[in-house]
C-alpha cells in the first residue's frame, strides 16, 4: 500500500515554514556539525522528548479506541503474533508502538523508543536500576521523569502509560502470560521511554525527530493494511474514509494520519514556532 507522501504530525509546520515542505514521511536528513552551529541549538532534549510523547499519546489512544477497541466489536482480530503468515490479525496496542520503535531504530534519527513496566507481559519490558525506582515516583505522581542514563550514555525521558481503554484492560488480564490480572480502567501500566544522544536540539533537529516518530506510525499502519490485503479466510474490512464504529470499515493511512493531526497538540506548533 503507498504511503502518504506528507508528514501528519508536521503538516500545520508545512504551510508556515517553507523549509518543511522538503520533508516526507522520511523526514529531512540529519543536520551536519555546520548547519547545527550556524543555526543554533534551541531546544532542551527534554523539551523535544516531551513533544514527541505528546504526539505520541495522541496516536495510540486513537489507534487503541477508534480501531482496536471499536474494531473488536465488528469482529476485527488483534493478536500479539499478528505478522506470522497464518494469523490474521492487526497489531495490538503495544504492538503497534513497537512497530513505531523499530522504524524508527532504522532510521538515521538516534532517537530510542520502549514501553515498559513492573508488570509485563514480557519479562524484557521489566524495568531495572534507576528506571525501576523512577517508576514507583511515576506511579504514585504521574509526572515525568528525565535524567542522564549514565550506563547508556544517553539522555532519558519517561511518561506515564495508563490503561485508556478497556481494550488494554481486558487483554493484560486475560494474557496467558500476565503476572497481574486485576488492571483496571485508570491505572498506571507503565512508562513509555524516549532517549537521545544529546542534550539539545537545533530547530531542524527538533523536527527530524518529530518526523521519525510519523515515520514509524505511517510505516506501522501500512504493514497493518498490507496484512490485511494478504487475507485468506477472514473478511477484510472496507478501507477509505470510515471508521470501524460504523461498519466493517478501516481508514486508508492518510485518512488516519489526517485524524492524528486534527487531534494533536497545538503546543508543539506553538513551541516549535515560538522558538524561532
Amino acid at each position: 500500500m503507498k504511503k502518504p507522501e506528507s508528514s501528519p504530525f508536521l503538516v500545520l509546520i508545512v504551510l508556515i515554514l517553507s523549509f518543511v515542505l522538503l520533508n516526507s514521511c522520511g523526514g529531512v536528513p540529519e543536520e551536519n556539525s555546520t548547519s547545527a552551529a550556524s543555526e543554533g541549538n534551541v531546544f532542551s532534549v527534554d523539551e523535544v522528548l516531551e513533544m514527541v510523547s505528546k504526539e505520541n499519546d495522541v496516536t495510540r489512544t486513537l489507534y487503541t479506541k477508534a480501531i482496536v477497541g471499536k474494531g473488536k466489536l465488528q469482529g476485527m482480530k488483534f493478536d500479539e503474533d499478528w505478522r506470522k503468515d497464518d494469523v490474521e490479525a492487526g497489531p495490538l496496542p503495544a504492538l503497534f508502538l513497537r512497530g513505531v520503535a523499530t522504524s524508527i531504530r532504522k532510521g538515521p534519527i538516534p532517537l530510542g523508543l520502549y514501553l515498559g513496566s513492573d508488570f509485563p507481559i514480557n519479562n524484557a519490558n521489566k524495568f531495572e536500576g534507576e528506571q525501576e525506582k523512577l517508576f514507583e515516583e511515576i506511579k504514585e505522581t504521574q509526572d515525568p521523569k528525565f535524567f542522564y542514563d549514565e550506563s547508556q550514555k544517553l539522555h532519558t525521558a519517561m511518561f506515564v502509560d495508563l490503561a485508556s481503554a478497556q481494550a488494554c484492560v481486558t487483554c493484560h488480564n486475560d494474557h496467558p502470560q500476565t503476572a497481574k490480572t486485576d488492571w483496571k480502567l485508570g491505572d498506571v501500566m507503565g512508562a513509555t521511554t524516549w532517549q537521545y544522544p544529546k542534550d539539545s536540539l537545533s530547530y531542524t533537529g527538533a523536527l527530524d525527530v518529530l518526523n521519525a516518530y510519523a515515520k514509524g506510525t505511517v510505516d506501522v499502519y501500512v504493514e497493518y493494511l498490507d496484512e490485511i490485503a494478504a487475507f485468506k479466510s477472514s473478511e477484510k474490512p472496507i478501507i477509505g474514509d470510515k471508521w470501524p464504529e460504523d461498519g466493517n470499515y478501516l481508514p486508508t493511512p492518510e485518512v488516519f494520519l489526517d485524524s492524528v493531526r486534527k487531534l494533536s497538540s497545538y503546543e508543539t506548533l506553538k513551541s516549535l514556532i515560538a522558538s524561532k
